[in-house]
């Protein structure tokens, strides 16, 4: 998660909880291939809270860490995490993706995750970060797509507040859509060798937890957690919005199906 002024999901304790129970279910899915050398140097640009962090350091106890972020608070919380649970491998510091102050090729490797959609400039953040990345070292770049959400029932309401959260981030300089972008991002910001490995939820009734720590605590809390902000914003009615979000929640009851990508990148900085 990053810290950003216009994060649009805000900055307090329901939010941090989402985080926490999305790195929770989707470890597996996401981090079962996120593994580094023996000895790296791994910069993680918008630790956020450390909810990746927490995993990825754990994942990686021959590699050191360095954790950044702009919110004081949110590396507050994520250090008092990493320190709970004895992970002795990750330093913290503030730190601006886009002016990093840190020499040319400083790294090993980066991590990014759940961060550039947040960006108004992801072309920059990611060459920002090639700056700092050792010729050779990768950059491994985690993203959702909001479009590529889809449910049984169907439901245009529940659709169309999907989509006020869309609005709202490309009203903040975000893109919640990067996630198919991801490729010709990082091409355009001079990586090689760029690898993308699309990593699909599919949650029904015949899975519940998955279904009440996605569907139901991840994703629909994402979503509802932006009410406010729609509405002030104009971009829904709040009964229209309610609607939506009575509707979307039956895809968490039995009958319902819920299915939504996140996309995963692994990109070189070339060695000339």
């Amino acid at each position: 998660m990053p810290s950003h002024p216009d994060y649009v999901h805000g900055y307090h304790d329901k939010e941090s909880a989402r985080l926490d129970d999305q790195s929770a279910c989707l470890e597996g899915l996401l981090h079962w291939d996120t593994a580094f050398p023996k000895g790296s140097r791994i910069l993680e640009a918008g630790c956020g809270i450390g909810s990746q962090t927490r995993i990825i350091a754990r994942k990686n106890p021959d590699c050191s860490f360095l954790s950044v972020d702009l919110s004081t608070g949110s590396l507050q919380k994520a250090k008092d995490t990493i320190r709970s649970l004895n992970i002795p491998n990750v330093q913290f510091q503030i730190g601006d993706i886009l002016n990093l102050q840190f020499a040319d090729e400083t790294f090993d490797h980066v991590f990014v995750c759940f961060t550039l959609e947040h960006l108004p400039s992801p072309l920059n953040a990611l060459q920002s970060l090639r700056r700092v990345l050792k010729k050779g070292g990768t950059l491994m770049v985690i993203e959702g797509d909001h479009g590529s959400a889809y449910f049984h029932p169907d439901s245009p309401r529940a659709a169309a507040v999907i989509g006020s959260l869309v609005k709202l981030q490309s009203s903040a300089g975000g893109n919640a859509l990067i996630g198919r972008e991801l490729h010709p991002l990082l091409t355009q910001a001079g990586f090689q060798n760029c690898r993308v490995s699309p990593r699909m939820v599919y949650a029904d009734s015949s899975n519940p937890g998955l279904v009440d720590c996605f569907t139901r605590k991840t994703f629909i809390a994402m979503i509802a957690g932006v009410r406010e902000r729609v509405i002030a914003e104009g971009l829904m009615e709040g009964m229209e919005f309610d609607q939506g979000i009575d509707e979307l929640e039956r895809t968490a009851r039995p009958g319902g199906v819920f299915c939504y990508t996140f996309f995963k990148a692994v990109a070189v900085k070339p060695e000339t």
